[in-house]
């Protein structure tokens, strides 16, 4: 080469342009190598995916207004203001058959933290299967908001009185000939009562076999009626009428509900709590944001609910600084906390109820984080 860079004579084996050569089996086979990946990125980033990604959802200040509208609504007595948040949390799902979602997205979603891959069919099920589970989730939505009302009212030391009618006996109940559907129940063992907690309360101080006498009433006719209670074989302890009981309440208030993007029963928890805090003049929250989640029943117990890991994700995006999950829910709790999130368990609303109040005083040295009650067990 000379100094001003100009080529001399060429090195052996160069005297032929680089076009013009034959390709050898190693090019071969890396053009070859080369086209199927790029095949397989095409495949990847268009064809859809029979899977379900899910992950962290919106978040609602059940204490604030949606759209312009509260997300719960009391009439029918005083409400106040409160200086913090109480947010439900929830689960977004995206899957193949209902937006642009490709194998990539899923392979891409199965190595981050904050998603989780499913095949779809066990999330969503069948067509036909995908429909019941939507009738049954909104009706389990309408259920919730009735049962966080009474539990609420109750809470705070009304009581809610309740018409408690028969509606199904179990084939291994004890009333099986004995109480009819349409029986009312008024009272057991001559203990009349008035409400559902009242019925409950009663039944959980009598053990599986106890013969129990209930008054009810048969069209107009009053009738004393004697059966043996039952227990079930996953709670053997507890005892059970073994009849399905429909409620009718006499509520004091109506709750309107804002908000249509919620379905299913994991949002009670959030909405009693709200109703707790705007039927008291006190401010429970004094600006704390709390999130949490968990069903809840007409007596204020707390039931698991899935996707607590995403949730706590939604609500640390959301700004909440505690989270309230449900006791059960603590074995997947622990080691998926989210940074600048204290997790607290809660098994009854009163629990719930007491736990955003220490949070609000910033005073929680007494109140059960979920590491806590996982240490226990």
């Amino acid at each position: 080469m000379g100094n001003d860079g100009a080529v001399t004579s060429p090195p052996p084996g160069f005297d032929v342009p680089l076009s013009e050569r034959p390709p050898t089996r190693k090019a071969g086979v890396m053009a070859a190598t080369g086209l199927v990946a790029s095949l397989m990125i095409s495949i990847l980033t268009v064809a859809p995916a029979p899977f379900a990604i899910a992950q962290a959802g919106p978040t609602y200040d059940t204490l604030a207004a949606h759209n312009g509208t509260p997300i719960v609504g009391i009439e029918g007595m005083p409400t106040y203001d409160s200086s913090g948040e109480l947010r439900l949390t929830t689960v977004s799902f995206s899957r193949g058959g209902s937006r642009t979602f490709t194998l990539g997205q899923v392979i891409g979603s199965y190595f981050s933290p904050n998603r989780t891959v499913q095949p779809e069919e066990d999330i969503f099920g069948t067509p036909d299967e995908q429909e019941r589970e939507a009738e049954a989730s909104q009706e389990m939505w309408l259920i919730s908001q009735e049962s966080a009302t009474v539990a609420a009212i109750e809470a705070l030391g009304d009581v809610v009185p309740t018409t408690l009618t028969v509606d199904g006996i179990t084939n291994e109940s004890g009333a099986v000939g004995v109480l009819e559907d349409g029986d009312v129940l008024v009272a057991i063992d001559g203990e009349e009562f008035l409400s559902y907690n009242d019925l409950t309360t009663q039944l959980s101080s009598r053990s599986p076999g106890d013969e129990v006498t209930f008054t009810v009433l048969r069209g107009s006719e009053q009738l004393d009626l004697t059966f043996p209670l039952i227990a079930y074989e996953d709670d053997p302890e507890t005892a059970r009428m073994g009849i399905f009981v429909l409620p009718t309440f006499e509520l004091p208030i109506t709750v309107n509900v804002g908000i249509a993007e919620v379905s299913g029963p994991s949002a009670g928890l959030m909405f009693a709590l709200a109703i707790m805090d705007k039927l008291t003049p006190v401010d429970e929250l004094n600006g704390a944001h709390v999130a949490g989640t968990g069903a809840i029943d007409i007596d204020g117990d707390i039931s698991p609910i899935g996707g607590i890991e995403h949730k706590m994700r939604g609500a640390v995006a959301a700004g909440a600084t505690a989270f309230l999950a449900p006791i059960e829910n603590c074995p997947d709790v622990v080691g998926h906390v989210p940074p600048g999130l204290d997790v607290y368990a809660v098994d009854t609303l009163a629990d719930a109820y007491a736990a955003i109040v220490a949070i609000g005083h910033n005073d929680t040295a007494n109140v059960l984080t979920c590491n806590a009650a996982v240490e226990k067990e």
